[in-house]
């Protein structure tokens, strides 16, 4: 589906950085939202994702065609490089992960992309990366909020201990797929307190985590409830804390991944977008 609207509306309500991927299928729409757009290429920080699937069989070829890939993707875009470019999923790269990010690794020397990194990485997986890579990850992306916190504590200390930038989806997951949820009571008694909505206190709480938040929506009134999060003051230790406590009574790991693949494919039916506050990936990122 045309994402040009989607993307246009999102510059206009002030965000500037674009996460999109090939999976998506939108980079061509994207790509003429950025030109229709007011910024310049300077003003905007664009993601997209390299996939699993079709070209997987490639490797048996020559990795060079992630390369190739991405080389496609610039063209739908419109673009001579992006920002930042991901490993959508560890299974991307399960046949040779060190080959591909030498790939990664070429890709970023030659200007294509400014940074390079991940996405859906575990701790595991993330320190068995950097033990090989010259050029270590900007940026891991995952799914993160109240809910998982305790299962992903270690990769975000991991992640900081080693300059690694983590950026958050599907924060909201406690409040839209699992509504009435031990999340609610803490999450409501601080909007109300603050006077800020329920979605800003999760999002807050993504910032006090040290992450990245990226999100979606197709409303204009949605995107600015979430910029406003930038202004907000942090919470405090003890909000956190409270939101920690509730995280830890929710449902199971197991209940998670069951409904997980769902709560993905409605957030990448269309694009993500990410505010640019927090953003801390440089152009030498990971050297």
């Amino acid at each position: 589906e045309d994402a040009s609207d989607y993307v246009i509306q999102a510059i206009e309500s002030g965000f500037s950085h674009i996460d999109t991927a090939q999976v998506y299928d939108n980079e061509e729409s994207v790509g003429k939202a950025i030109r229709e757009s007011a910024l310049s290429r300077d003003e905007l920080y664009v993601t997209t994702k390299y996939l699993s699937g079709p070209i997987q069989e490639a490797f048996q070829e020559s990795l060079h065609k992630m390369s190739d890939m991405l080389n496609h993707v610039l063209t739908q875009l419109g673009l001579k490089y992006v920002d930042l470019y991901l490993i959508h999923q560890p299974t991307s790269v399960k046949h040779d992960v060190e080959g591909s990010w030498r790939e990664f690794e070429k890709i970023k020397e030659s200007g294509s992309a400014r940074s390079i990194g991940v996405s859906n990485f575990d701790v595991e997986q993330l320190q068995a990366l950097v033990k090989i890579a010259r050029i270590k990850p900007a940026v891991n992306q995952i799914r993160l909020h109240p809910y998982n916190y305790a299962e992903n504590k270690s990769l975000l200390e991991y992640s900081a201990k080693h300059g690694i930038v983590v950026e958050a989806y599907s924060s909201l997951t406690p409040l839209t797929k699992f509504p009435g949820g031990p999340v609610d009571i803490p999450v409501n008694a601080i909007a109300k307190r603050l006077g800020i909505t329920p979605n800003q206190v999760i999002f807050a709480w993504v910032k006090a985590k040290g992450a990245v938040i990226v999100t979606t929506s197709s409303k204009k009134s949605r995107l600015e409830e979430y910029l406003a999060v930038g202004d907000l003051s942090p919470l405090s230790d003890e909000d956190i804390a409270a939101i920690d406590e509730a995280g830890a009574k929710g449902p199971s790991n197991n209940k998670f991944a069951r409904r997980g693949a769902l709560v993905f494919i409605a957030l990448v039916l269309y694009f993500v977008i990410a505010p640019a506050f927090r953003m801390r990936c440089h152009h030498d990122a990971g050297m």
